[in-house]
Formats: C-alpha cells, structure tokens, sequence
C-alpha cells in the first residue's frame, strides 16, 4: 500500500514527463545531500521518506529515528546517489517530514500536558484529515503519542448526530447498531445532558461529548458514571491547547481534529552537499 501510495505521489510531480529542469542539466552525476531541521521539533516521516528515495534510486541514511526531538539545525538523514535521484524525490520526501513532524510534535505536548493531570488519558485523532494522506497524518499522531481513533467508517462504531435525527431517539438508535453489530464497541455523539443519560442507560461504551464546556462536560460525566462506570467518556468539538487541560481531569479520551487539519508544518531543509 505504501509503495503505491508513493508511486502515486511521484506521479504527480513527474507524470509521464519527469523533472524537465533537472533533467535538462545532469545525467549521472553523483552527489550527496543532507536533510537538517530548521527548527526543534518531534521529527517524523523519515521512514516515508527514505521510501521515495528508494524509489528514485537513491540511497538514504537515517541519523534519527522517527519519534525523537530534534534541534534546531540538527542534522536528521543523509541522501545518496544521482543528483537526479536526490532532487526527484527531494520535495516529496520533505513533504512528509514537514507535515508529520508538524502532527507528531503537537500531539506530544498534548500528550505530555494532559498526562501530567491524568496519565491515563487518550488523545485521539479524527477523521479530519487531507484526502489520501490520512495514513500518514494518523501515523503521525501515533509517533507524537496519541491514537488514531477509528481510520475510517468501516472499522468502528459511531454514532452521531444526523443518525439520530433520522431515527429519532438515542435508545432506538443503539439498539438497532448492537443487533447487526453484537460484538462492535458502541460509541455515540450526544450534544445534551439528556441524550448522555439515554445513552448510559442504554449501555453504550463509549459517550462522546460534542461542544460541552467543561463545567458542562464534568457534571455529565459524573451523572454517567453513576450510571455505569465503565462507560468511557470522550470529549470533542471547542478544544483547544489552552482550554485542554479543564477536560483533562475527568475524560477517557479526547479526540482533536486540529491535530490533523489545523496543525503547522515543521521546517526541514534538503541541500547538496
């Protein structure tokens, strides 16, 4: 799957043509590049990265893992062979690394602010993603220490606002999902106290909070809880890095799409040697 994602994305910068200006000056002259951070940042897409170059020929050499913070002018890989090979992969390499490391360093200070009120805590992306790189951008998350949540709508249960309208009550609604899907963990959206009790009374696995403040949110999850405290409580819409750790204290999970949609690429750098 990731070789021919990254087919495609070549593709799009080559087509059947190629790279017409490097390809006008150099044939099979050799070089040398280095890949530097411009900035201090949880590095990631390495790995992607020295997939293109492999694909273009050319040969990479890690010096950091994916997952580790970098500095500012700190060296992260090295790239060899053809300067073709280097400069047709250059910006598709960096790509990825300047978009993941931007996802993967804001979810690790999430991450390390949430946990420090609740270690327990899980921060998740969502579906809010650019369309045919959610792969990479949930990868992402993973490597800065969040979760993916669900990849798509076929691997997970959740229900949310427009599946209740159209069936008209939270109790119908759970039902009908745990009689096609028995086995399936039930997650639903609710946007009122009320709905959060109907849906704690019908059992659900999971609740997700949608645009609660937290006030609003703890005193709802309190009354779910009571209800059955095994019910996880997810907490989504109107967070933000300054308001994150309110909800921090009392939710299972809070899920972030700005993780994956709002969140600004880190600087990195590719230049022959």
């Amino acid at each position: 799957m990731l070789n021919e994602l990254i087919d495609l994305y070549l593709k799009e910068d080559l087509n059947d043509i190629g790279d017409i200006t490097t390809d006008s000056l150099f044939t099979v002259e050799k070089g040398e590049a280095e890949i530097i951070a411009k900035e201090k940042c949880v590095v990631a897409g390495l790995e992607e990265a020295e997939k293109v170059f492999k694909k273009t020929k050319a040969k990479t050499r890690l010096i950091k893992k994916d997952g580790e913070w970098v500095d500012k002018n700190e060296k992260v890989a090295y790239v060899e062979g053809t300067i073709r090979s280097i400069l047709i992969g250059e910006r598709l390499a960096l790509n990825f690394i300047c978009k993941m490391s931007g996802i993967a360093t804001e979810t690790r200070k999430i991450v390390n602010k949430c946990k420090k009120i609740n270690p327990g805590i899980e921060i998740a992306a969502t579906r809010k993603t650019t369309p045919g790189f959610r792969k990479f951008e949930k990868k992402a998350v993973i490597i800065g220490g969040g979760i993916p949540h669900r990849f798509g709508l076929y691997d997970e249960i959740l229900i949310k606002d427009n599946h209740l309208k159209k069936i008209g009550s939270v109790e119908k609604t759970i039902k009908k999902i745990r009689q096609r899907h028995p086995d399936k963990t039930v997650e639903i959206e609710v946007e009122s106290l009320r709905d959060a009790i109907k849906a704690a009374e019908a059992n659900a696995d999971i609740i997700m909070l949608d645009n609660f403040t937290p006030k609003k949110a703890q005193m709802t999850a309190e009354k779910i809880k009571n209800i059955n405290p095994n019910i996880k409580i997810e907490i989504s819409g109107g967070v933000t890095p300054k308001n994150i750790v309110k909800y921090a204290y009392f939710a299972d999970r809070i899920s972030l799409g700005y993780l994956t949609h709002s969140v600004k690429n880190r600087d990195f750098s590719l230049t022959i040697i």
